[in-house]
């Protein structure tokens, strides 16, 4: 049972992914004319992505929103079960234990949320039917949205470290307090000339 439910899903994510993006990218047949050299996204997307609507919506649905939406569905599922739980064990139920867990994954999926529902949304309806639904914008917007995931990850982890966060504004705080004594020696100094 172990080797099902815990192995094979490894397995699987570190297999799938390559294999999917071997076949769609290396040996998909293009024809040529994705290469616009006169446009400034000359190649920018693959070929299955311009020329094949179900294998480019079953990227951008199963390779891509999917993750997006079991992580959504995953956080809200454990949040609830830590309230069942506690209901089923009849211990009161103190938001103030539980707060710090809420607010780390409701945080960290708000971020892949907002990050990607633009992007995936615009790229869906432009795989489907409408190539010029909302282009510009999701070229100079919505695909730079996603790398905010990456710019702001480090950050909500670092602020759910209370040893660190509280190191950190010592060190700040020791280092304010040089650059003020470091000014008064400067002025005292002054004011002896």
């Amino acid at each position: 049972m172990r080797i099902v439910l815990h192995n094979l899903p490894l397995l699987f994510c570190l297999i799938y992914p390559m294999l999917f993006y071997f076949f769609a990218i290396v040996l998909y047949s293009c024809n040529g004319t994705q290469w616009d050299y006169t446009s400034n996204l000359c190649g920018f997307a693959h070929c299955y992505l311009l020329f094949d609507k179900v294998l480019g919506t079953f990227d951008w649905a199963f390779n891509n929103g999917l993750p997006m939406v079991v992580n959504a569905l995953a956080n809200l599922v454990l949040i609830v079960r830590v309230v069942r739980q506690k209901r089923r064990f009849q211990q009161s139920l103190t938001w103030r234990q539980q707060r710090r867990m809420t607010v780390q994954l409701l945080t960290i999926s708000s971020l892949y949320i907002v990050a990607w529902t633009p992007c995936l949304i615009v790229a869906l309806v432009q795989i489907l039917g409408y190539p010029t639904f909302l282009a510009q914008i999701q070229t100079d917007f919505f695909l730079d949205l996603i790398y905010v995931v990456c710019l702001f990850l480090p950050w909500v982890y670092l602020s759910f470290l209370p040893p660190l966060t509280k190191w950190i504004k010592e060190l700040f705080h020791y280092e304010q307090g040089c650059k003020l004594v470091s000014i008064t020696r400067i002025i005292q100094f002054e004011a002896r000339l």
